[in-house]
């Protein structure tokens, strides 16, 4: 088997190596703009598909083709879950180290996502059943059930074109808001309606799929500690929620993508307010805070795509599933972040030095390297540190450590965010919220 990386960054080194112990050979696509990346060394060929983009289809099909590659890992972002994308590689006889195009398009689009998770026994939030695409249509849908209310990108994800509402003088700014945002992120500026709850926590379900019937899952991840709606650290399993309910909604994941007959690694994700999972979207690919899971259950959440995609059974049964310990991930971005108003700007730049943590208990999941260059044009995301214990205590004192570890000069990061929140008793005592951040912003 021969894969084409298509993707940059972290999650490109970490596919490098999941294919290399499977003894996969490698070809990585990459952009001028990460012509510096030392990863690039590590694989068996390389090829420079543009000057910045990773977003053309037909030239990254047509590398995976000239390169003899069998199948084509898109890690998360990018085109990770563009139907198109998926499509072109079907006909093209290349496998997507992935689902179908069918059921990326069926989740991508979060409208139909919501009637699939109805079909499928899943709770949804109150919202609209159809897309929105002009504001008179926001206006009558909201008044149907009323403020706060959350506006979303029909197609997207990420935080990006979404847009709280908090009363009616509000709906038009955050409408084209929204809108324009959604437009240029995804392509498409038609949006949905959510109702808006407050004090719920983000909890998801990860699970695998061989896409014959057979799918497990892998227990849940709690990501309520979020700024602009993006999430900067998760944690495995979800604490604070009985195990019965815990139990009770990843099992009915784990049907529903039996249902689907979903193939290769996905993630249900909800909200939890009032002992209720009110279900958001499903996200059809490997996610960034896939590490916590590996860390907990032992399952290597990248072979396992792997192996499916090469036709494979899922070698792993849910009665061989079980949960060990806990970890947190922390998200280390380059930004630069104002503590008192919470806003953060892009921290491009050159690394001059980096110490990265280590020691008992501690993953550090980075492309970084002293000397290196962080591009403009991408994510702002550098780097993962995954602290893990017996405990939830011990886990938490190792990812502080490790945090105060952790040095990286030359361009700004989220560090000290990252710091105050593990450190803070709130977050210890498990009271955890998608607004946290904001909460903690009050007492500084």
């Amino acid at each position: 088997m021969r894969v084409l990386v298509a993707n940059r960054g972290e999650i490109a080194l970490r596919v490098l190596r999941a294919c290399q112990e499977m003894d996969i050979e490698t070809v990585v696509a990459y952009s001028k703009a990460d012509g510096h990346q030392h990863y690039l060394n590590l694989a068996d060929d390389t090829v420079c598909i543009s000057a910045s983009s990773y977003l053309d289809i037909p030239t990254i099909v047509s590398a995976a083709k000239t390169h003899r590659c069998d199948a084509v890992h898109p890690g998360y972002g990018m085109l990770a879950e563009n139907p198109t994308f998926a499509g072109s590689l079907e006909d093209n006889g290349i496998t997507l180290v992935g689902p179908c195009s069918e059921h990326i398009a069926l989740m991508g689009d979060k409208v139909s996502a919501r009637q699939a998770a109805r079909d499928l026994g899943l709770n949804t939030i109150p919202g609209s059943s159809e897309k929105v695409c002009d504001l008179q249509s926001a206006r009558s849908i909201a008044s149907s059930f009323g403020y706060p209310l959350l506006l979303k990108a029909a197609f997207g994800g990420g935080g990006r074109g979404m847009r709280q509402v908090k009363d009616e003088t509000d709906l038009e700014r955050q409408f084209h808001e929204a809108a324009s945002e959604a437009q240029g992120s995804f392509g498409d500026g038609a949006l949905y309606i959510e109702k808006w709850f407050s004090d719920v926590r983000h909890v998801e379900v990860q699970i695998l799929g061989d896409g014959k019937g057979h799918a497990i899952h892998l227990g849940t991840r709690d990501c309520s500690i979020q700024r602009q709606y993006q999430k900067i650290i998760e944690e495995a399993p979800a604490p604070g929620i009985a195990p019965k309910l815990l139990d009770s909604i990843a099992e009915l994941c784990a049907g529903a993508a039996a249902k689907m007959k979903y193939r290769s690694a996905g993630t249900f994700e909800f909200l939890f307010t009032d002992d209720e999972f009110y279900f958001i979207e499903m996200n059809t690919r490997l996610q960034v805070e896939h590490p916590v899971t590996e860390v907990v259950t032992g399952v290597d959440l990248v072979k396992s795509q792997l192996k499916i995609a090469m036709a494979e059974a899922l070698d792993i049964h849910q009665s061989e599933v079980s949960i060990n310990g806990h970890a947190i991930e922390c998200r280390i971005n380059a930004e630069k972040v104002d503590l008192q108003t919470g806003t953060t700007t892009p921290s491009p730049g050159v690394v001059t030095e980096l110490i990265s943590p280590g020691g008992p208990g501690i993953r550090w999941d980075s492309h970084l390297t002293g000397r290196h260059l962080v591009p403009h044009q991408y994510d702002s995301l550098v780097a993962k540190l995954i602290g893990s214990g017996a405990s939830r205590d011990e886990a938490i004192v190792r990812t502080i450590r490790g945090l105060s570890e952790t040095r990286i000069r030359g361009i700004d990061t989220n560090l000290e965010l990252l710091s105050r929140i593990l450190v803070s008793p709130s977050y210890k005592v498990g009271n955890l919220s998608t607004e946290f951040i904001s909460e903690m912003r009050k007492s500084l």
